[in-house]
């Protein structure tokens, strides 16, 4: 193992083929577990003639491009999709693998892996079925309880027993916040609006991400979530108000108009990678800050 942690080379491309391997791994997910499928058996199959994949075409991006996106046993198109969840899977890993040659914390390693898998996944499956699996969510949830004792530096404590409780309690702070304040805003906005705002998905989702990051991540990732979501759908938006004709790649499908039902779940997990991703470095001291004004002017 001392060569693997001598080299950020090698660190990185380690983490860049694990991730690859996740990443295919997690187009079954994001094909079956809709669909009510098990994610174990049967093995890979071709989704469009139900032909067994052999293993020369089940490389993670490179049979993509050697076979330029199209199934050998009918010839059909494969989507993009399948290459870029394995690309950005791939570039995820390698990240944290290489910030792990940087600081040496496993935790930040762990969890930055473990968390971003889950995050791909929901928005892969939210953005295609407007759908988040409870076993993402949940599980997820229950995943960070048990993360913050395994690892309990994630919420700033040390290694002792009485930490490790600490730890596991601001975890579930952090759940009961984030899905807390994201289910009182969907409330608020369905009163408002007289219909749904927000899925239960997005509460859960909510739950999962305080679970893990604490309950100050949760408030951030909610409001950057909302911002970064309001920034990608208002550009479209404008076009079609100014009448823009679709191009050809995009006619027949539906267009976004007001009050259309968008996944939200997508934007609170791009505002948590980038949370992850370094912005914990800002955002933490930041709102500690603010906690500080706010109680001493309290």
């Amino acid at each position: 193992m001392e060569w693997l942690l001598q080299s950020q080379f090698v660190m990185v491309a380690v983490g860049f083929l694990l991730g690859a391997i996740l990443g295919s791994f997690l187009n079954v997910c994001a094909h079956r577990i809709p669909l009510g499928q098990s994610i174990v058996r049967p093995p890979s199959y071709c989704p469009k003639c139900k032909a067994r994949i052999l293993w020369k075409d089940n490389l993670p991006i490179l049979s993509w491009l050697v076979r330029q996106g199209r199934a050998r046993c009918c010839l059909e198109s494969i989507s993009t999709r399948y290459l870029w969840v394995e690309v950005s899977t791939a570039l995820l890993f390698g990240y944290f693998f290489g910030c792990y040659f940087q600081n040496s914390d496993l935790a930040e390693l762990c969890v930055g892996c473990f968390l971003g898998w889950v995050l791909l996944a929901v928005i892969v499956i939210d953005a295609e079925t407007m759908i988040i699996p409870d076993r993402l969510s949940m599980g997820g949830a229950l995943a960070g309880l048990v993360f913050s004792i395994i690892f309990p530096s994630l919420h700033g404590y040390g290694t002792l027993p009485e930490e490790r409780v600490l730890s596991m309690i601001d975890s579930l702070l952090g759940l009961l916040v984030g899905s807390s304040v994201m289910y009182w805003i969907g409330a608020s906005a369905e009163k408002a609006l007289g219909k749904e705002a927000l899925g239960q998905g997005d509460v859960k989702l909510m739950g999962c991400i305080g679970a893990f990051c604490g309950w100050k991540a949760s408030v951030f990732v909610i409001f950057a979530g909302a911002s970064i979501g309001t920034a990608l759908v208002l550009p479209f938006l404008a076009f079609q108000f100014l009448g823009k004709k679709p191009s050809k790649h995009h006619q027949g499908k539906e267009p976004l108009f007001w009050g259309k039902e968008i996944p939200f779940g997508p934007y609170l997990a791009i505002a948590t990678l980038l949370y992850l991703g370094g912005l914990d470095h800002w955002i933490d001291p930041w709102m500690e800050e603010a906690l500080a004004i706010v109680s001493k002017n309290f």
